[in-house]
């Protein structure tokens, strides 16, 4: 570990800047800590970096720590709205990389419409908890491997649940599937903690623009609404017309957005 102290200007007031874990940084002044700096890999790789402080020289300094003993490029997640924050990471050198919208998704048929929405003929929609789980993990694969052969997993919202080394399959249980009788076409993952929120919605590339997703969202939705929820809650890249389209479609509300900021 290592433990050898910077100082952020003269006197004894001088913050300190100690490592005091792998990866973990206090900013300490007269042995109070008035400022935390962490960093950690993604599932993909990427090595994400973050800083709470309570004014802008602390923060800087422990940016200025972090990146003199962190390899690039370095990666952080901020709330548009914290303009203090993001100001922070744009003196340290950091740049949008991308913007990602939070959108609140009406449940109610009635609102979003979905209704009397139908898979295409031969796909069924087949609910959560009552997958195959070897065709589950199959489809999965797939999809991911088509995304990564075009824009690319780091592409996918940046809300990252982690999971074993190879595993990509979050809980099966969360999974609604749309199936053709030999195979799986196209998944969606609700998961239900504090809110119900929508982590994952995709269709194999051969199938898209065929009416899947949308049915597979009226599924998780109508689910949602028998249960008790009046909305659930996802991320959707800016970038990504597709899914805006589907989910502005259906009644979602813009929320706020997150950044991405890249080193």
């Amino acid at each position: 570990m290592n433990t050898k102290p910077f100082t952020s200007g003269p006197g004894e007031n001088a913050v300190v800047i100690t490592r005091v874990a792998d990866r973990q940084w206090h900013a300490l002044d007269d042995d109070l800590v008035v400022g935390r700096g962490h960093a950690q890999h993604r599932p993909d790789g990427r090595l994400f970096v973050s800083i709470d402080a309570w004014h802008d020289a602390t923060f800087d300094r422990l940016a200025e720590t972090m990146l003199t003993q962190l390899p690039a490029p370095l990666y952080t997640v901020v709330d548009e709205a914290d303009a203090g924050l993001t100001a922070g990471w744009r003196r340290a050198g950091f740049t949008v990389r991308r913007r990602e919208w939070e959108y609140a998704v009406p449940t109610d048929p009635q609102v979003t419409g979905l209704g009397t929405v139908l898979p295409p003929a031969g796909v069924t929609i087949v609910p959560a908890g009552r997958t195959d789980e070897t065709l589950l993990r199959a489809v999965d694969r797939a999809i991911r491997d088509e995304v990564e052969a075009s824009v690319g997993w780091q592409s996918m919202p940046v809300e990252v649940i982690s999971h074993p080394e190879g595993d990509t399959i979050v809980d099966p249980s969360k999974y609604a599937v749309a199936a053709a009788p030999d195979r799986y076409l196209g998944l969606i993952r609700v998961v239900r903690a504090k809110r119900p929120r929508i982590g994952l919605l995709a269709v194999c590339a051969g199938e898209q623009r065929r009416g899947i997703a949308r049915a597979l969202l009226a599924h998780a939705l109508e689910t949602l609404h028998h249960s008790g929820s009046a909305a659930a809650w996802t991320e959707v890249q800016e970038s990504n017309r597709a899914a805006t389209a589907l989910f502005e479609g259906v009644g979602a509300r813009r929320l706020n957005s997150n950044l991405e900021l890249v080193r």
